[in-house]
């Protein structure tokens, strides 16, 4: 009869007393001892003031009930409906909801639902994934923002696949701790694409020279990836590259020139098919002639072979040698062995290009830290 008396009241109040009267009914809901008929009724009181046409009842209704797991979830679910303002306090803090019930919200909803969505505190990996199927980047951004936010590795792939070359959302994925070696790799890609697809960019420097810029330093980045790589994701990352088709035989000499070798050996274990400790095996202590085989069978030509091999032997004899921690890029010491030799093969002149390009690259950050050094002792 209360209830009753109440949802009579409320046909004529004003939309602030009626706003105080929601919230102190729902709070009674909650707090107060309540028969079962009782609970009932108040149930269905707080159903209808969900058609109430004042944003300030529902609001208050959604304020008194938030924070609560005693809230009736069929009436929190559709507060977490309605305007942007009302769902906030549902959405955010309603304990209520479940990670299905937050999916189907995302999914119904409009972009600043998802918004909100994404906010929620405690955000589960399911809430997560769902996101970043549906969401636009602005959502994708919210998300990456929330700190409780459980982003599994598979989700951060799939954000980096759609929304990549978003620049906001590139800049809050590079940051990440946990962002897989072969997500980063997408996201170079698409950091390539920008450089080149820029009209003010091909306007300054010319579309001949952004596109050489463009690959020399996606195949830079691209190799700092596979340095900071654990070992655990290098065969996942060996694999996309090579789908990509960016195991060519200058990125492959560039990563030796650099020190990337369990990257190369990793390369050599899926292009052969052979073993990987067989591939290793060789390419520690096999002669010559075992090494170039196993090399040509990947495809390396005959022209190019012997210059890969001559940059794993060096390796070898730096790692034998008392200075093997100083040295971290042996294109200096490939081009004092083969600057004096002519080569006839196009193929071979390129990469040697390539490598005495890593040579004075590597020269400039040596000078750099002696300068650095002698203005500190300064």
């Amino acid at each position: 009869m209360i209830v009753a008396a109440f949802l009579r009241w409320v046909e004529t109040a004003k939309a602030g007393d009626r706003a105080r009267a929601a919230n102190a009914l729902a709070r009674a809901y909650l707090r107060s001892s309540m028969a079962a008929q009782e609970r009932q009724a108040a149930h269905m009181a707080m159903t209808c003031l969900l058609d109430d046409p004042s944003p300030r009842v529902r609001l208050a209704l959604a304020e008194g009930l938030a924070d609560s797991d005693a809230a009736p979830r069929g009436v929190m679910i559709s507060l977490a409906e309605d305007q942007p303002e009302i769902a906030a306090v549902a959405i955010l803090r309603s304990p209520v909801l479940t990670d299905m019930d937050l999916v189907d919200i995302a999914g119904r909803g409009n972009a600043e639902t998802r918004a909100l969505v994404a906010a929620r505190p405690s955000l589960s990996c399911v809430v997560a994934a769902a996101l970043a199927e549906i969401g636009d980047a602005g959502e994708v951004c919210v998300l990456l923002e929330n700190p409780g936010a459980g982003i599994s590795r598979l989700t951060l792939r799939r954000i980096a696949e759609r929304h990549g070359a978003d620049d906001d959302v590139r800049a809050l994925l590079l940051p990440r701790a946990d962002l897989p070696a072969t997500v980063r790799q997408i996201l170079v890609g698409h950091v390539t694409e920008a450089l080149t697809g820029s009209d003010f960019v091909r306007a300054a420097i010319g579309a001949r020279r952004v596109e050489r810029l463009a690959r020399e330093a996606g195949a830079a980045a691209s190799i700092a990836i596979t340095g900071t790589a654990a070992p655990e994701e290098v065969p996942a990352l060996v694999e996309q590259l090579r789908e990509a088709g960016r195991l060519t035989p200058a990125f492959l000499m560039h990563a030796l020139c650099v020190g990337r070798t369990d990257f190369f050996a990793s390369v050599v274990v899926a292009l052969s098919g052979l073993e990987e400790r067989r591939v290793r095996a060789i390419l520690a202590t096999g002669r010559f002639h075992a090494v170039r085989a196993l090399l040509e069978s990947i495809g390396l030509v005959r022209d190019i072979s012997p210059l890969f091999v001559d940059a794993i032997m060096l390796w070898r004899n730096a790692v034998l040698s008392s200075h093997a921690t100083e040295i971290d890029n042996i294109a200096s010491r490939l081009m004092v062995r083969h600057r004096s030799v002519m080569h006839d093969a196009p193929a071979v002149a390129e990469l040697l290009e390539m490598v005495e390009k890593l040579a004075i690259s590597e020269e400039r950050r040596i000078a750099r830290d002696y300068a650095s050094g002698i203005a500190v002792a300064a």
